[in-house]
């Protein structure tokens, strides 16, 4: 709408500016004269004032209807004021008229706000883009046969095949096949992620080499990608303190513009200017400073923050725990699913002289593979990140209370725990490695062939490969990390040792997680903390700054302020960045938008008016139109900042 009422206003603007007498004057030429061509500017001056100007009054009747003025009533005044002056010129009113500066005005104001619109739209394209990672159809499996189905069509627990390179139109749980998943557009992440059976998919990713027979656990609104999709869209309209403050500065703008304009016209009329002189500072004084820039200032870089923040893997749902992000004096992070896995792996193991590590695990997970027991499942999984190939295990059985024995490649082999080595041969480098496993309150896993044990895996909550890294970013940035968990004082302690934590919190019950942060908040301390369960709710919302793994629990995910899709201990410090990066943009945008006024206002008034120097109403229009474009590709560069990792 701004773009098409600005092109035709332009159009009708040339030929007012080229006829104008002063204009004419200024530059030395003379315009044709023909009947009627003394009506050019009062008639094409009229058009544009209701047809440009319209959408400017109706902006400014709703402003003052909610008794909140702004830059569309200072809009509004200036180019009424210049309206009626120029019709009253018309009949008979001994002044010259206004009608290019208000031709001019009207056409530079509609030119301002197509770009702001033009570039909050752009911030935005982020959902429009998120909105074409669903592919429209889908392949379903119905009693082995293949249907071609609109996506709206699927329901939980259909079977959907996914050819390679396809995109998952569905959220679901790999029932059949392996392949490596791009999630990219999701998490953030640019590897591909191996998938196997049991593996859950995103709709949206793209699935690799291999063919994928998913199970359908989520579709339409209730998938991980639309849940993104009404994150970012919540945040992008929801307004921080910095938003607040920027609207209290342009109502504040507003009334010193007025009362500027008011005091401009009552000096000049005392010391006997013109009226004509008088009401052409009273116009550029409303004009120079209409506070636009000012209400773009916030609002475009909360929309591009929170586009650039979704692209990299961070959910915003609130905008206040960005906004705190950059005053953090601590973090803490829940251990079971945050700093570690939540699941069992392999951390450490030790083998005999005549077994490469590679395969003893390789044997290892061939064993466990029909075991159920969570040791067992990560045995299994540490083999497979590995990218080890083991063969299926024969005569496989449980022996109570022990472990498990099967037959691996025609050798037997079992595996089990402590109880399971009395009276057999065991190397004394095995009994050191176990004896360590214990000091740091891991599982020790035997593996055994014939009378003698050839290996020994110390099973445990394994730390992720980020954790440590993202301990060490935020310790550069000065921020405390303390850790928080339920587990016994020596397995906490033995990771904190390992992450180099400064502060734990152990064998905390989940009702007194939300006090641990309040003791932090006592000491004066910004806090935020980092959880994925239930029992974390109470302790995100009670935080200065809630972050939810996005893998953890959708109570965890709903309590906290900023959502971490990868589940990615790292995106923390990435968070203070952003939240620095935005709070400078925001005052580089609110100077940009405001700062100007200091010299602009008394030129406009005609303070300089001794030394030569007039600011004309368009003049005025380009300088207010200046700081936006300037407020506008300033917020853009948001988008060049490096978050780091």
């Amino acid at each position: 709408m701004f773009r098409d009422r600005f092109w035709l206003s332009l159009l009708l603007t040339l030929p007012v500016v080229f006829w104008s007498q002063h204009i004419q004057h200024l530059l030395g030429y003379g315009a044709p004269s023909f009947p009627g061509s003394a009506w050019i500017e009062p008639v094409l001056g009229t058009i544009i004032f209701f047809y440009g100007g319209m959408v400017f009054l109706k902006s400014a009747w709703r402003e003052l209807n909610d008794k909140l003025p702004g830059m569309m009533t200072l809009i509004s005044l200036a180019i009424t004021v210049a309206f009626v002056f120029s019709v009253a010129v018309e009949l008979g009113f001994d002044a010259s008229p206004l009608w290019w500066e208000l031709a001019t005005l009207v056409t530079i104001m509609l030119l301002g706000h197509w770009i702001e619109m033009r570039s909050i739209a752009s911030a935005k394209g982020a959902l429009k883009e998120l909105a074409k990672l669903l592919p429209d159809k889908a392949t379903r499996i119905v009693d082995g046969e293949r249907e071609e189905v609109h996506v709206d069509a699927l329901s939980p627990g259909d079977l959907v095949l996914i050819r390679p390179g396809e995109r998952v139109p569905v959220d679901g749980v790999i029932a059949e096949g392996n392949s490596n998943v791009n999630e990219a557009m999701i998490t953030g992440e640019s590897e591909p992620v191996s998938k196997h059976e049991g593996d859950e998919v995103t709709a949206g990713t793209i699935n690799g080499e291999g063919s994928l027979r998913v199970k359908v656990s989520k579709t339409g609104d209730d998938t991980t990608l639309s849940g993104i999709m009404r994150l970012v869209s919540e945040a992008q309209d929801s307004k921080s303190r910095s938003q607040v403050l920027a609207d209290r500065a342009a109502r504040w703008l507003t009334a010193v513009a007025i009362g500027a304009a008011l005091i401009t016209l009552a000096v000049w009329l005392l010391v006997g200017a013109s009226i004509n002189f008088t009401v052409v500072r009273v116009v550029t004084v409303l004009v120079i400073a209409c506070p636009h820039a000012l209400g773009l200032a916030v609002p475009l870089v909360v929309a591009i923050s929170t586009s650039v923040g979704a692209s990299s893997g961070l959910l915003v749902r609130d905008r206040r725990g960005l906004e705190e992000a950059r005053n953090l004096d601590a973090v803490i992070f829940d251990k079971t699913g945050t700093l570690t896995l939540g699941e069992f792996r392999v951390v450490s193991m030790h083998c005999d002289d005549a077994i490469s590590d590679d395969e003893a695990l390789r044997i290892a997970a061939s064993v466990e593979a029909e075991s159920e027991h969570p040791i067992a499942r990560g045995i299994v999984a540490s083999a497979r990140e590995r990218e080890l190939e083991f063969p299926e295990a024969k005569d496989f059985r449980n022996i109570t209370g022990k472990g498990v024995v099967a037959s691996v490649d025609g050798q037997t082999y079992r595996m089990g725990g402590p109880a399971m080595v009395e009276g057999l041969e065991m190397p004394d480098a095995l009994r050191r490695a176990a004896a360590e496993a214990g000091e740091k309150a891991q599982t020790a896993i035997y593996l055994i062939e014939g009378e003698r044990a050839v290996a020994v895996f110390a099973v445990a909550d394994a730390i992720r490969d980020a954790s440590l890294e993202a301990v060490k970013a935020l310790h550069a940035r000065g921020i405390e990390v303390a850790m928080l968990t339920g587990d016994s004082r020596p397995v906490a302690d033995a990771v904190a040792r390992e992450l180099g934590i400064d502060r734990v919190f152990a064998e905390v019950l989940p009702e007194d997680k939300a006090d641990k942060v309040k003791a932090l908040q006592r000491q004066g301390k910004t806090v935020a903390m980092v959880g994925d369960g239930v029992n974390d709710a109470p302790a995100l919302a009670t935080a200065d700054v809630g972050i939810a793994i996005g893998a953890g629990t959708d109570v965890a995910v709903e309590a906290g302020h900023i959502v971490l899709v990868r589940s990615d201990p790292r995106d923390i410090p990435r968070i203070v960045a952003l939240s620095k990066a935005t709070r400078r943009k925001m005052v580089q945008n609110l100077w940009w938008a405001a700062g100007y006024n200091i010299v602009a206002l008394p030129l406009a008034a005609g303070a300089a008016y001794a030394w030569g120097i007039l600011l004309s109403p368009a003049v005025g229009a380009v300088l207010m139109s200046a700081s936006t474009i300037i407020v506008a590709a300033n917020a853009q560069l948001l988008r060049r900042v490096d978050l780091g990792g």
